[in-house]
């Protein structure tokens, strides 16, 4: 893998990520750069590492080393870029109808966390868990890297869809006969889209919880108001219909209440970044 790779750049990385075979060793008698964590930490620990080393490069390409991508889409990854047209490329197993081979778990799967982190990022990518991606050199302060597992595909998304990120996707070819993850693929995907829906809440609470507890609040008050009617005309409340008016009005206050709160935060973490890279940026200059 190494080898190959090397034929299409002029630095090749390998993070350790605390592995207990003869990762290391092997990568470095092949010509790799090698960075070790002594202890497992997770893919976004992993790519942090490697995007903090760079330095003057004009583009950067990750790539898992399970073996199911082809170094030979590289050239395919970094064109847009080299020609002004993209900022980030992901590559695709899926694009212009591509993905046949691909097992249909993986794909139904696959449909669902595109379709979150779609809605989260307001993109229309077709391959948003994509390990194999390109990037112009100056978007590497872009990336937040606060999931450290497999998440960190569509967080990597949010985050240069947020910056503005000129995002372009390309067709790549993939395996499957080769050892991959050993992690079962439902949990896997499971546990991905608790991360995307967290992250949804995070980053659009006002969407997401504001206007659908301020939707139920006003059906609620609605039906209050109705019931007031029917009373003052000598009608009688009935129990169900009206225990369901206090409801949505106490929870969609509550979560109209929690999305403007929850708004707050973001904008303070949003604010302590922003502080945060520019002292940054006057330290390093």
């Amino acid at each position: 893998m190494v080898l190959r790779t090397k034929l299409y750049a002029d630095r090749v990385i390998v993070v350790d990520d605390g592995s207990s075979d003869h990762t290391a060793e092997v990568a470095q008698m092949a010509g790799a750069e090698v960075l070790r964590h002594p202890q497992n930490k997770g893919k976004g620990a992993a790519l942090k590492t490697g995007f903090e080393l760079l330095n003057g490069t004009n583009v950067i390409v990750t790539i898992d080393t399970d073996g199911q991508h082809d170094p030979g889409d590289i050239p395919k990854l970094v064109e847009p870029i080299l020609k002004g047209e993209a900022d980030m490329v992901n590559g695709s197993r899926y694009l212009n109808g591509n993905g046949k081979n691909t097992p249909l778990y993986r794909r139904l799967g696959q449909k669902v966390l595109d379709s979150a982190t779609n809605l989260d990022c307001g993109l229309n990518v077709t391959d948003s868990q994509s390990g194999f991606r390109a990037f112009a050199a100056r978007t590497k302060n872009v990336f937040r890297f606060g999931q450290n597992g497999l998440a960190i595909e569509s967080e990597m998304l949010a985050d240069a869809a947020e910056a503005g990120l000129r995002i372009k996707e390309v067709p790549i070819g993939v395996r499957y006969d080769v050892e991959g993850s050993t992690e079962n693929p439902v949990a896997h995907g499971v546990r991905i889209l608790v991360k995307v829906l967290h992250d949804m809440e995070l980053r659009r609470p006002l969407y997401y919880f504001t206007v659908p507890g301020v939707i139920m609040s006003a059906v609620g008050i609605g039906m209050g108001l109705e019931f007031l009617r029917i009373f003052f005309h000598g009608g009688s409340l009935h129990y169900g219909p009206a225990l369901l008016m206090i409801l949505l009005t106490l929870i969609g206050s509550f979560m109209a209440l929690t999305g403007i709160i929850l708004h707050s935060f973001s904008q303070l973490i949003a604010e302590s970044r922003m502080k945060t890279d520019r002292e940054k940026g006057s330290h390093n200059a």
